[in-house]
């Protein structure tokens, strides 16, 4: 079989040269096309590597993806600089800031029910146009209006109140934060002024004209491709992770929880959807705010901010989180099953914890968190990963542009998070 020819570039500090390697092996051996691997060990960056399978010109660290959900993060960060500022309080009720919010029983949803995607409004009844979510017109509440009558529902919710809120997370905390913000700033704003200007970061929600050039679209393989893949042994130059008895189980576990999260015969997202994933190659869905879903970083950027994290809200001598706040975004860990299959632990600030699995844990809880113990955070569809590890410090970020949509639990992602633990235990003893 023929291999690509890849271009590596970047770099790695001594004690690290096992992600460079695995970095090149997986480049050559995986489904790839452009991908970026940041990491960050106490505030110093160790890890910084970037690759182009296709050729194109252009791609660098410093080129722009989104991330889909890996942006979550970012706005669970955005809600707890409000913590900081004695704004916000995750045990209060959001009518507390936003009266009109709760009609139709809503009225007794917290913030934190809302960071822990326990707030019953995982789909919405209409599907949104983009143009809505452009910032000046989320200014004009053309969201707001259309959140504030969305009844609560927590239909096919398998028992419990925990649903993957995918997109609808992100457009409801920005409509939090607009009102709460003093200068009624929006996430993507906030972002721009506070973190990605101060860090010299590119992590950005709302890009403008100017950015839209540093951005590779991300194109997911198709199910037929990876289907196919999964057939053929790893020896013989399989490009996906899972092989097709670890790809079936994986599907009958999760593609339940997909679809029980959806009311019956849902509207798409948005107006005029040709697909259900065709709406992210849309010009509008980049330029508009869709903080849960459409954040455009390099690896370096998240990283950076990762690296921060980490270090409870502090790099370069500069404290961008007091630490009250950041052990309030990482306080109250609760464990429930997203959809009764898939075992989180989201703290009320809205971030995962991932934790050794004790002996005979289910086979989906293992494949979840063994080689990423420790991390706090959350992923991004077909495989970006931002995530922090206070414990080690030590700030993650990988993103790439092809979207492995059935490695659902970002598992080649992870082979990364595994080795830099490996790396760090090793340098450092622990």
């Amino acid at each position: 079989m023929n291999q690509p020819a890849v271009s590596i570039e970047g770099n790695v500090c001594a004690g690290f040269e096992s992600v460079a390697q695995l970095f090149e092996q997986q480049m050559h051996t995986l489904a790839e096309r452009q991908a970026q691997l940041c990491v960050y060990h106490r505030g110093e960056k160790v890890v910084d590597l970037w690759a182009d399978t296709t050729g194109s010109a252009g791609f660098s660290a410093d080129s722009l993806a989104n991330v889909f959900s890996s942006g979550k993060s970012l706005e669970a960060i955005a809600i707890a600089a409000l913590v900081d500022q004695g704004l916000i309080d995750y045990d209060e009720k959001i009518i507390t800031y936003w009266p009109e919010f709760g009609t139709n029983g809503k009225q007794g949803v917290t913030v934190a029910d809302l960071m822990r995607h326990e707030a019953g409004l995982a789909n919405f009844d209409t599907s949104l146009d983009m143009q809505d979510l452009f910032r000046e017109n989320i200014k004009q509440n053309a969201i707001g209006q259309i959140i504030e009558q969305q009844p609560l529902n927590f239909a096919g919710a398998s028992g419990g109140k925990r649903q993957y809120h995918a997109l609808t997370r992100g457009w409801i905390v920005n409509e939090v934060f607009r009102r709460v913000e003093p200068s009624g700033r929006t996430i993507g704003e906030y972002l721009r002024d506070e973190i990605s200007g101060p860090l010299q970061a590119d992590v950005i929600i709302g890009v403008n004209e100017e950015e839209r050039p540093r951005i590779f679209q991300v194109q997911p393989l198709s199910f037929g491709y990876q289907l196919r893949q999964s057939l053929i042994p790893r020896g013989l130059g399989r490009r996906i992770v899972h092989n097709g008895f670890q790809l079936g189980g994986r599907l009958m576990r999760i593609m339940p929880l997909l679809f029980s999260n959806r009311k019956d015969g849902p509207p798409p997202p948005f107006t005029a959807s040709e697909n259900p994933l065709g709406f992210f190659t849309n010009p509008d869905f980049a330029k508009g705010e869709t903080p849960s879903a459409n954040a455009n970083c390099s690896a370096r950027g998240l990283a950076k901010v990762a690296a921060m994290m980490a270090a409870q809200g502090s790099f370069g001598g500069q404290q961008f989180l007091s630490q009250q706040a950041w052990h309030a975004l990482h306080d109250k860990p609760e464990k429930a099953t997203m959809g009764g299959l898939l075992t989180t632990r989201f703290t009320q600030g809205g971030v995962d914890q991932y934790l050794p699995c004790p002996p005979g844990s289910p086979r989906l809880e293992r494949d979840f968190n063994q080689g990423r113990e420790g991390f706090v955070g959350w992923m991004g569809l077909g495989g970006s990963i931002f995530q922090w590890h206070p414990e080690l410090d030590i700030g993650f970020a990988f993103v790439p542009t092809s979207l492995h949509v059935l490695d659902l639990l970002n598992e080649r992602g992870k082979r990364y998070q595994a080795e830099v633990l490996r790396c760090v235990q090793q340098l450092t003893g622990r």
